[in-house]
């Protein structure tokens, strides 16, 4: 039994952030209507042509959702709309430009005069006011802002992170609230607006260092793929070229691995490294020895022997190694789902799903649901035939 079956979500929504939370509704058994601009749609649909002429991230951020081409700024559209909310909507769900839904009558504040049970989730750059409110907001910038590029990169080089987690820290927690909004409709009957900002997302995401720099203290360097204030912890060279990531947190550790992997068990009870600030603090001289010591075995036999002595490691994969990933397909975690370009392996969501497979529909084509919704609100098929001449749909 899929959880939210039965809830139906309205969306306008672009990019990640919003996508990226309707999509987990979706996959948790939810109706999500997704509104598109006709002829364009998200813009997501352009940012490339990687998966059979589909873009990656439209892919991966829209399965099981239907899409109904609607222009928004036409009268008769917004009647559409505001029907399809009125009769259908549990959720409603948008990240426009500030202001934008306010001015379509989409506010909390608007639809809840109608429809006191309505939930309405807003995601924005910024939040919804503050000085801040109307500046444009991407992905890169959200991380620059937050300080998430401040600390992470190498001491000459501040870097991003690869995915865009600005917008998947903002999906989640629009996610989660709305979740928990639902539950709390279920107890009092009660709709809420929940306002979710990128900058706050990932500022709670960004806690650790800001603790490290509490109080005017220096903030984590930027120490590349390494732990910033652990060490070792992060990459080294085996002899064969490849990489290996080893993680040690202990002292325990510490003294196994000078004895099993280093070779030099007087190490452990070296002055110089004794203990996590001095090892952190010699880290050259401390990684010319792991080094020296890696170089005589490949990395497949570094990480055996860490492995052998319980040290934590990993190997640093490219995306085809994850797409081949032994533990991912022992699990049975694959799964596919049909797009316009045929069908392509999807991750099945993390979770156990004991009581029934989350729902894994296909990703949409631009207008592929039009008809159907306009259809289930009684439009004719000339009447449909009209709106879609008067470019309404």
């Amino acid at each position: 039994m899929q959880p939210l079956k039965g809830i139906t979500v309205v969306t306008l929504e672009h990019a990640i952030a919003a996508p990226f939370a309707t999509r987990q509704l979706a996959d948790m058994g939810a109706r999500v209507i997704k509104i598109e601009r006709p002829g364009v749609g998200d813009f997501a649909r352009g940012y490339d042509e990687r998966v059979g002429g589909l873009a990656s991230h439209f892919v991966w951020t829209n399965r099981s959702k239907e899409s109904l081409a609607l222009d928004v700024k036409h009268e008769e559209a917004q009647k559409i709309l505001m029907r399809l909310i009125l009769e259908e909507a549990d959720v409603v769900v948008q990240n426009l430009a500030p202001g934008a839904a306010a001015r379509l009558g989409l506010s909390y504040e608007a639809l809840s005069l109608l429809k006191p049970g309505i939930i309405v989730c807003d995601i924005s750059g910024y939040g919804s006011d503050g000085p801040y409110r109307d500046k444009k907001a991407y992905d890169l910038l959200i991380q620059s802002e937050a300080g998430f590029v401040s600390v992470t990169g190498t001491p000459d080089t501040p870097s991003k992170a690869g995915p865009s987690i600005a917008d998947i820290a903002a999906g989640m927690y629009a996610y989660t609230n709305i979740l928990a909004a639902l539950m709390h409709r279920q107890q009092t009957g009660e709709g809420q607006r929940i306002d979710v900002s990128m900058l706050e997302s990932l500022t709670e995401w960004m806690s650790y260092p800001l603790y490290y720099a509490f109080d005017g203290a220096a903030p984590p360097p930027r120490t590349g793929a390494s732990h910033a204030t652990i060490y070792p912890y992060g990459p080294f060279p085996a002899g064969d070229g490849k990489t290996v990531m080893l993680g040690l947190q202990n002292e325990r550790e510490w003294k196994i691995f000078c004895d099993k992997l280093l070779l030099q068990p007087e190490l452990a009870t070296d002055e110089r490294f004794s203990g996590n600030t001095k090892r952190n603090a010699a880290r050259v001289e401390l990684s010319a020895l792991i080094v020296q010591a890696f170089s005589t075995f490949t990395a497949e036999q570094v990480s055996s022997r860490l492995e052998q002595a319980g040290i934590a490691n990993a190997q640093v994969n490219n995306m085809a190694e994850v797409w081949a990933h032994p533990q991912l397909k022992a699990r049975d975690r694959w799964r596919e789902v049909d797009t316009a370009a045929g069908r392509v392996p999807a991750l099945l969501p993390p979770g156990s799903w004991q009581h029934g497979a989350p729902r894994m529909d296909a990703v949409p084509a631009l207008g592929q649901h039009t008809e159907a919704i306009l259809s289930k609100q009684d439009y004719s098929a000339e009447r449909i035939g009209e709106l879609r001449a008067q470019g309404v749909i």
